[in-house]
Order: structure tokens, then sequence, then C-alpha cells
């Protein structure tokens, strides 16, 4: 008879009455402590709070369906993944053979639709200037001027095609990068060792970094990312404001821990343990944290991570610790009042259209790109260029 062992619960859900009763003790230090109307971004707003609790329980929800709903379209694993890579593949070349048409009909190389080819109605003006040559003298001829219709290649098309491939990459990688699968493949086993809890704490931080700078660096990922930063408040729910598309996206695999000889449940711990840290920075009643304040990541740090100035876009991307952020160049100390949100604010408590708003973009930027390359970089260039560009389109 096998027996079964418990599985062990994840420490973001037995948290949760923590988390619940942090935000009644800051929302009661407010009220004791208040300030003019409008004047402190950390006030709690009934609709704000409302979204970001709301986003916090779907990204609780969202890997369970998002394993119901696309472990079936994987290559290698779903029994639907050819039909997605026929149906990416499909889309691309179509896209493809437009683009030829457009860019040819652009340069003259075909004709217009119901009009005569270009060599024939030379030969026909050629005729009919030598039947008039008697009569009075050839004129210069002038080449017809020819408008170049607008033919657009489908952008339904070019969004399923890039889509479709995200989609095949992301699953595909997601299944192949799995701590459970990768740690087979490892000679090493650290067991539940104290050492072993600190390479999986410490090389989730250091990975996590990367994702994180990564998710502020490349479209796709910020897609997913954006969520985290849409609210122009900042207090503890603003921790809970998750992303519910990670699935839709790639990452440096956590699971790269494995192959060092973690195992995959100190792996998941570690997760737990960073996100129950970043919790508690998302506020503004904590100043500083003293001379703390160079090892680890805290409130005054991640103020600025969250910040919309200028000076503090993509900076402090750490997790538990803000070394990585010193070592690697992306520092920035809280110096002028934080300006919470985004760039251009989104204006909507939907926790729908939060979720979805920046993928819905990328998909009317793919669509209104006439070549692969501009495609491609809306998709995976930084989300600067692509504001850019579409403005200079």
């Amino acid at each position: 008879m096998k027996i079964r062992t418990p599985k062990k619960l994840d420490l973001t859900v037995v948290a949760i009455p923590f988390f619940t009763a942090a935000m009644a003790a800051e929302w009661w230090w407010q009220r004791t402590h208040p300030v003019e109307p409008g004047t402190r971004a950390g006030d709690y707003q009934l609709a704000d709070t409302v979204a970001s609790l709301s986003m916090g329980v779907g990204s609780l929800a969202a890997p369970y369906v998002a394993k119901k709903l696309l472990d079936p379209l994987t290559p290698g694993v779903g029994k639907h993944g050819k039909v997605l890579l026929t149906v990416g593949a499909i889309a691309a070349v179509v896209t493809t053979v437009g683009d030829v048409v457009r860019r040819r009909l652009r340069e003259g190389e075909l004709p217009e639709a119901q009009t005569v080819p270009r060599h024939i109605r030379e030969v026909q003006d050629e005729l009919a200037a030598l039947r008039q040559a008697d009569a009075r003298p050839v004129p210069n001829r002038i080449e017809p001027s020819r408008s170049v219709p607008n033919l657009k290649v489908p952008g339904q098309l070019a969004t399923a095609a890039v889509f479709s491939t995200a989609l095949t990459v992301a699953t595909t990688w997601a299944a192949n990068t799995a701590g459970s699968k990768l740690f087979k493949k490892s000679p090493l086993d650290l067991g539940n060792s104290k050492a072993a809890v600190a390479v999986a704490i410490l090389g989730w931080d250091f990975i996590y970094y990367w994702n994180h700078r990564l998710s502020h660096e490349s479209r796709w990922l910020w897609a997913m990312h954006v969520v985290h930063h849409s609210s122009e408040r900042y207090n503890l729910s603003t921790a809970l404001r998750q992303p519910v598309a990670d699935s839709l996206t790639v990452h440096v695999p956590y699971g790269l821990l494995s192959l060092m000889g973690v195992r995959p449940s100190l792996i998941e711990q570690a997760r737990s343990l960073n996100l129950i840290y970043q919790f508690w920075i998302h506020t503004e009643a904590i100043k500083s944290i003293g001379w703390l304040e160079k090892i680890l990541n805290t409130p005054a740090h991640h103020r600025v991570h969250h910040g919309s100035n200028r000076e503090y876009l993509d900076r402090n991307h750490g997790s538990i610790l803000i070394i990585w952020d010193r070592l690697f160049g992306t520092f920035e100390p809280e110096g002028e009042q934080v300006v919470y949100g985004l760039t251009k604010n989104i204006n909507t408590y939907n926790p729908i259209k939060i979720a979805t708003h920046e993928f819905v973009d990328i998909g009317r930027d793919i669509a209104a790109a006439d070549n692969w390359r501009d495609r491609i970089s809306y998709l995976v260039r930084g989300p600067g260029w692509a504001y850019e560009r579409r403005a200079i389109a």
C-alpha cells in the first residue's frame, strides 16, 4: 500500500491572516495620523483596495487555471501542441506573403488591382505616340502616377502568428525548466540541511533580481508585471496586486537551483518567504530602518521602485536584498517625493482590464506594424522603445 505524504502548505496562504491584520493596522495608523485629503498616496481608497485584493486572489488561482488550459497546448506534453504550432506557422506564412505583395506594389513591381500591367501600358503608350507622330511632335511621356493601395496584411493574422509563437515558447520553456524535472538530472542533493535552505533563499533572491529587472526591460514580461505597478496608491494592499499571466511569459528558471541540488520543495518555500518579505515593504508608514538600508530591500527602496518619476524608473529590483542593485548599477536612493503609478496611467479599477491592458496594446501594435522586425520588437524590446516607435510610425 502506497503511503501518501501530505503536501506542505503554501506559506503565502498561511500568511493571509497576517496580511489582513497588517493592512488593518496600517489603515488604523492612517486614521490616527490624518493629513489633508489627497496629499498622502498611501491612504486606502476603497475601489483601489478592492482591485488589489481581487488581483491577489486571482494570482492564487491563476496557476491552477493556467495549468488546465495550457498543458494541452504545450508541445511534447499536450495533445493539441501541434495545433498551436500549425496555427502560428500558417499565420506567419500568410502574413509574410502579404508583406511581400505590399512591398512590391509600393515599388511598382506589381500592377494595381484592375489595371493594365506596366509593361503592356508602356507598349500601348508608344504605339499611340507613333500614330500621332505625323500630326504633332511626341511629347515627353510622363509615367502616370500610381497610388499604391494601402494593402494592409490583416492585423489579426500577424497578431496570431506572434502570440501563438510566444505561447508555444512560454509553455515549452516552463515544461522543460521545472524544478522537479531538473532535479532528476542533477547528481547533487543537498537534502533539507541549513546549507540547502541558505542556497535556496539566496539563489531565489538572486534569480528574482534578474527576472524582476527583465520584467521592466522586455515588454513581453512587462505586460505581465505592469499589473503590480498600475496602482497610484502605495500601501500594503498594493503588495497583493499580483499578476495572473505569469504562464504567458518566460523567466530565468528558478529550477536552475535544482541543478545545484536544491529540492523543489525548498525552492517553493524560498519563493513563499521572498513574497512574504516583500509584503511589508509596500508602505509609507516606515521611513527608514537605519544601517540595514545598505543591505536589505526596505520600504524606502521599494517606494523608489514604484515611482513613475524619471530618475526612479527601472530602479531597485531586489527582493530581500538590495545588494544586487548596488552591484549591478540599478540602485537609486529615495530623494524627491515619489509619484506612484505608470508614466501613463490606465485609470481603471477593473481587474480584467488591469490584467490584460498591456497585452491588448501589444496586439494592437503588432497588428499595425508592416514588417517582422517591428512586430517582434513590439513584443520583446522595452516598453520605452515601443512607445517611441509608435509615436513616429
